[in-house]
């Protein structure tokens, strides 16, 4: 059985991480180790069939690799990842992937098309959270090892059950669910288990130990996590590419902004992540530090749930995209860490409408108002997670929308709270974050303009579905833009539905998010990429 070395290894590591958690006032970091400061109370596993949650999307990123990876530098791409070319029939059912010669996971194991195909198994008949970006494709537990097989050890053809547009197809294989694991590893670490009617495979394919545990052939690996306590990466010495500069990088849990930038200031770590925009522009004023920022593929955005009969009417939600301050949250609570943005899709990706039509207009939305039959208002929660920016912007909301009639109860919870909530649809306002799961427009038009099944058991539970908002003509168009090969005839569709839903949806769109960092001044190479799993640390140096 293989561990190559991991408790062994872990000692050192674990030893500087009891001394960095410990010491709140250590005078430097080490000079071969980079110390991020970071709030990652959503890791929950870091199985990449299972890890469906921002935060280890970056550990993830940075420990594995897939077939293909997105081009940080031109989001319109896809480069190498294992794979070192590709190719895509004339019908455009088959996809064959010719992978790299003579790489190795960290364990040793060579890295074959065989661990590409138990890959795409395992995430598909596991059926994590998400496994649906693989199973779109028409893979079944049933005939994924016939779809998704190795021709030899280089060659793996994947076969899809329509002509999708490749660049759907590809963008979907730069998900973390795409991250290539060592099967014969996991094969040693997999658990016999009872088949049952929901789960009919007598093993779990290495799940329970891979929560915890690391099967990766990425430039580093992912040594210890303890959960709200720290992450640490060690460089892979087997990695097929060029070798990271860092030997570690340790992420230590800081919730509070305040407490990353006193932190940073000291010394005690080399990079602050969760900075509000006060903290923000005071390390961008200190000539002993830098910052580094870049447009996430994340939207903020304000729903109404069309269960409740007054949110359901159209002059109502037209009304309440007339009561957000804009202008005054951009100036203020989202300065720098985000960018007012009034359609779901973020910029840089296909199809991005930019249009910005609303703005704070309470006589306008007291006209609506009046029209819906509602002339003396309404009364409705609104559930908000207990975090910033989001609390100050739900407030900023209940203040002007009580200026139109509109009286707003604010209901403060943490995230797995208000998001259980949520998914039950239970809520009437609910404030909310989304995050492409992969770089390509269908990831944000499924979610916000596709609910194929509006009844409370639907196993597509879009963000569409959870505001119930039943839409059958956008639904299909939202399928048929799949089927476009035409990048600019794709484009268009996708253009459509973002004013579509601009003009008739529940959501009112508040801004995309900027990621930003304060990084010490000793610190190279940092940078922030468009996705979470884009986040590389590779090339990362210390003077």
């Amino acid at each position: 059985m293989k561990h190559y070395g991991r408790f062994h290894l872990l000692t050192a590591g674990a030893a500087l991480a009891a001394m960095l958690a410990a010491s709140p006032a250590l005078a430097a970091t080490p000079a071969d180790t980079l110390v991020q400061a970071w709030a990652f109370d959503d890791t929950i596993t870091l199985d990449p069939a299972e890890s469906f949650e921002l935060s280890p999307a970056e550990f993830i990123g940075n420990a594995y690799d897939m077939l293909v990876r997105l081009d940080i530098n031109d989001t319109s791409k896809v480069v190498p990842g294992v794979a070192e070319s590709w190719t895509v029939s004339e019908d455009g059912l088959t996809y064959t992937f010719k992978l790299k010669p003579g790489i190795k996971f960290a364990s040793g194991n060579p890295l074959t098309a065989a661990d590409v195909a138990y890959t795409f198994e395992r995430a598909v008949r596991l059926d994590k959270s998400p496994a649906f970006i693989l199973t779109q494709f028409g893979l079944t537990g049933d005939n994924v090892t016939e779809k998704a097989k190795a021709v030899d050890d280089t060659t793996f053809v994947l076969t899809v059950d329509k002509p999708y547009a490749p660049s759907f197809v590809l963008n979907c294989l730069t998900a973390t669910v795409g991250a290539i694991v060592d099967k014969k590893l996991l094969e040693e670490h997999a658990q016999k288990v009872t088949p049952t009617e929901d789960y009919k495979y007598d093993t779990d394919y290495g799940n329970a130990w891979l929560k915890t545990g690391y099967a990766g052939s990425g430039p580093f690996k992912i040594r210890e996590w303890r959960a709200n306590e720290v992450v640490i990466l060690e460089r892979n010495d087997n990695y097929y590419g060029e070798k990271p500069k860092l030997a570690r990088v340790f992420y230590r849990h800081v919730k509070e902004s305040a407490t990353q930038r006193l932190m940073l200031e000291s010394g005690d770590i080399d990079v602050a992540r969760n900075l509000e925009p006060g903290d923000y522009e005071a390390i961008q004023k200190n000539d002993k530090l830098q910052t580094t920022s870049a447009a996430k593929g994340t939207v903020y955005y304000i729903s109404l749930n069309q269960k409740n009969p007054n949110l359901a009417k159209p002059e109502v939600r037209e009304a309440f995209k007339y009561l957000v301050d804009y202008d005054a949250i951009g100036a203020t609570m989202i300065k720098g860490i985000g960018e007012i943005r009034q359609t779901y899709q973020p910029k840089g990706v296909l199809g991005a409408l930019d249009a910005a039509p609303y703005k704070l207009d309470v006589d306008k939305a007291k006209e609506l108002l009046a029209k819906a039959g509602l002339k003396d208002g309404l009364s409705v929660t609104f559930d908000v997670r207990n975090t910033q920016p989001v609390t100050g912007i739900a407030e900023s909301f209940q203040q002007t929308a009580a200026k139109a009639g509109v009286k707003i109860d604010i209901i403060p919870g943490d995230g797995k709270q208000t998001l259980t909530k949520y998914r039950a649809r239970n809520h009437d306002l609910y404030i909310g974050q989304w995050g492409m799961d992969y770089w390509d427009p269908n990831s944000n038009a499924e979610a916000f303009t596709s609910n194929p099944d509006n009844s409370d058991n639907s196993p597509n539970k879009t963000l569409a579905w959870r505001n119930a908002w039943d839409i059958p003509e956008l639904t299909k168009q939202t399928k048929e833009a799949l089927l476009e090969r035409d990048s600019a005839k794709r484009a268009e569709i996708y253009e459509k539905l973002q004013q579509e839903a601009l003009d008739q949806s529940p959501f009112v769109m508040l801004f995309q998010q900027i990621e930003v960092a304060g990084v010490a001044g000793n610190v190279k190479n940092y940078r922030l990429g468009p996705t979470f799993d884009s986040n590389p640390l590779a090339n990362v140096s210390k003077d």
